[in-house]
């Protein structure tokens, strides 16, 4: 599909969100979804319609009062691009899917069999226009390239204009982000470390800014507080998450100085990979908010999740000390808070759990049941308003499926989880929307299948084993 000059666009509009209902719909509520709560990361998110949150890679821009989460949408078994999503919500919790704000060309470098990632999005002050920044590359990655695309509305539609140009030349560069300085000048980042800063109506590179810090530090992520820029980067392991970390400096042109890692050695940035940090500006704090993403490969359309969590910031300093599981923010004055936890919890020893097939009972760091007999499965009948569950996601675990269904059997809700992580924790794998309060049965299942691929450089990566998990469930009454 191309856009075209004159296009209507409100039946372009509705014409993008049918085809993406459509990649969605297997993943979909068979009603109307409720609200949540809090933000929570390592689960699927879903939307007004009940579909998965697909937007990876992704960042988030506020117009007004409103917050746009601009990512890559995908489908399972292939990294080929289908479009880019855009999403919008008051509180980021709740996310309404607006559009697909580019989708796939009718043909040329983001067409068929084409690769596009780390879409970001700014509006450039001149110009009052929407400029969308990704990377371009081929399906097997040698054709790579920073393109930008433009819109006058921020939920698009896009029109890509191709390779942004420096000195006449594309930028040939994988990972790629964005920067807006206090200043409203924009920036390219890229694969490294390098720095491009952006023309006045941000369709330009006028100058290289910053040189390459570093071999590897891809998903180049940057943010500023008072006079200290922070630049945050990964380690190169493919879709296997790793230990981010970052540098600080008075200036965008350095020096930067290495202040090691932003999360616990070895938890993996809690299973996650840096895209993007959102200053969160209220009358009394600036929260700062981590944004990484849980890949799941080959599942990235039904399993792959996000891990979002406040910044705590000290002097140059910056971690991610704990995993929040949920947490919630006052967007009015920027104050955090822990959700309130008044759940019943649900031992997977409670008798009010049926196992069905092959499952082993274990208490080893935690207590566990698990399996990796395809097809078997644990069901839980409860009366309440909310479900989720805990595992212990491991290195041997796989995908499950959950379906939910209401007191007459009807399908309210399926997806997929991915329960897999190289660094074991337990984690919650799954909530559900806040429902009507009601009585329901949460079924999980394994489905004999695993997050598992190569490399380039064949190197293999994922779990190595099928096993679903359950430590505990709650329910909210």
């Amino acid at each position: 599909m191309v856009i075209k000059n004159g296009s209507n666009l409100r039946g372009l509009k509705k014409e993008v969100k049918f085809i993406i209902l459509l990649l969605n719909s297997v993943f979909a509520f068979a009603q109307q979804p409720g609200k949540m709560d809090a933000i929570y990361s390592g689960v699927p998110w879903f939307d007004q319609n009940g579909n998965i949150v697909s937007a990876h890679g992704a960042n988030i821009i506020k117009e007004k009062d409103r917050f746009y989460l601009f990512g890559e949408a995908h489908i399972n078994d292939s990294n080929a691009f289908v479009g880019f999503n855009c999403y919008s919500s008051k509180d980021l919790y709740n996310w309404n899917f607006e559009n697909i704000a580019l989708p796939v060309q009718e043909s040329g470098k983001l067409g068929t069999n084409r690769v596009g990632e780390r879409v970001k999005v700014m509006k450039c002050l001149k110009t009052n226009e929407y400029v969308m920044y990704m990377h371009v590359d081929s399906l097997t990655y040698k054709d790579q390239f920073v393109g930008y695309a433009v819109s006058k509305e921020i939920e698009g539609p896009y029109e890509f204009k191709g390779p942004v140009l420096f000195e006449g030349k594309p930028i040939k560069k994988w990972d790629m982000g964005t920067f807006q300085d206090h200043d409203g000048s924009g920036y390219i980042l890229v694969h490294g470390g390098e720095i491009y800063k952006l023309s006045d109506d941000y369709k330009s590179v006028t100058e290289k800014v910053n040189e390459n810090i570093t071999t590897g530090f891809e998903s180049p992520t940057l943010f500023r507080k008072d006079d200290t820029y922070y630049f945050i980067g990964s380690h190169l392991t493919s879709w296997e998450k790793n230990d981010n970390y970052y540098y600080t400096s008075n200036s965008l042109k350095g020096p930067w100085i290495s202040q090691g890692l932003i999360a616990p050695a070895n938890t993996l940035t809690w299973n996650s990979q840096s895209t993007f940090v959102l200053p969160i500006t209220g009358t009394k704090e600036t929260t700062f908010m981590f944004m990484g993403d849980r890949w799941s490969f080959p599942k990235q359309a039904s399993s792959a999740t996000y891990v979002w969590q406040p910044l705590v910031i000290s002097g140059t300093s910056i971690s991610i000390p704990n995993y929040q599981e949920a947490w919630q923010i006052d967007i009015s004055s920027g104050i955090v808070s822990k959700t309130e936890i008044r759940d019943v919890i649900i031992k997977n020893t409670d008798k009010q759990i049926q196992y069905n097939g092959s499952w082993k009972h274990l208490n080893n760091e935690v207590s566990e049941s698990k399996s990796e007999e395809k097809e078997a499965s644990f069901s839980i009948q409860f009366n309440g308003r909310q479900t989720a569950f805990s595992s212990l996601v491991g290195s041997e675990n796989g995908y499950a499926k959950v379906v939910l269904t209401d007191e007459k059997g009807k399908e309210i809700l399926k997806t997929i989880i991915d329960m897999y992580s190289k660094f074991s924790m337990q984690s919650q794998v799954f909530v559900s929307p806040i429902l009507k309060k009601g009585k329901y049965r949460m079924t999980v299942s394994v489905t004999g299948e695993r997050p598992n691929w190569s490399d380039k450089r064949k190197s293999h990566y994922g779990s190595t084993g099928y096993y679903v998990s359950v430590n505990q469930i709650k329910i909210k009454k």
